[in-house]
């Protein structure tokens, strides 16, 4: 019994170190300083999900455009949620176009503490709610990044772990993934950023005249 008493109390430190890294929370602190300065930006991705207890694999490219707490997400060609700020509006494109076939776009109030994990939020995520710890360096194609895990304090999420490669040159963000209990991960590489842009508030709001040649139904929840 004194052994393990002995074994736990040298335990003790390191335990306490994976879960609050102070290293790990210098590195995340420079991620999110660089990323505020960018302001309004415009992020290009590639999106990989992969499941095998639901048999996904797939890949898909998208933009997200941001002012404050405003954003346009475009992923791939079929899909698109603008967000105002106050109100949601997710456009999901027929795959076929023909007669009686239409696009519908359904409109929400827009609630952020639903959205937990995108492009806005990824990078002063580790603020609140998670223990962090620096892994390793790893080489992101010619980027030497730093890497860290994310791990919510919160047991009942659906996620374990959130891995993020922060450049560290630049101090940005080049990729994340989520790692779900079910076995589902989605990694998304951040391919280019472009900070300071100008953006005009109406570019957050949809309108069914962006799409002149579509058939669009709306589904207003709210």
């Amino acid at each position: 019994m004194k052994i393990i008493y002995i074994l736990t109390f040298l335990l003790l430190p390191a335990l306490l170190f994976a879960q609050y890294d102070p290293k790990a929370a210098e590195i995340l602190k420079q991620m999110n300083d660089t990323h505020k300065k960018m302001n309004n930006y415009i992020a290009n991705f590639s999106c990989s999900v992969h499941s095998e207890t639901e048999n996904i694999d797939e890949t898909f490219t998208g933009k997200m455009t941001v002012k404050g707490n405003k954003y346009r997400l475009q992923m791939a060609d079929w899909q698109e949620i603008y967000n105002n700020g106050s109100t949601v509006w997710t456009y999901i494109k027929a795959k076929n176009i023909g007669k009686g076939i239409k696009d519908e776009v359904t409109i929400t109030n827009y609630e952020p503490e639903t959205e937990e994990i995108n492009l806005i939020k990824i990078f002063s995520l580790y603020q609140k709610g998670f223990k962090y710890i620096y892994l390793q360096d790893e080489k992101i194609e010619t980027d030497l990044c730093e890497v860290i895990d994310l791990v919510p304090e919160d047991r009942e999420k659906e996620y374990f772990k959130i891995r993020l490669w922060i450049s560290k040159k630049s101090k940005e963000l080049k990729r994340f993934q989520l790692f779900e209990k079910s076995g589902k991960r989605t990694l998304i590489h951040i391919t280019q950023m472009t900070g300071n842009v100008k953006l005009e508030d109406s570019f957050f709001n949809f309108s069914k005249s962006f799409y002149p040649n579509r058939n669009i139904q709306e589904v207003d929840l709210r």
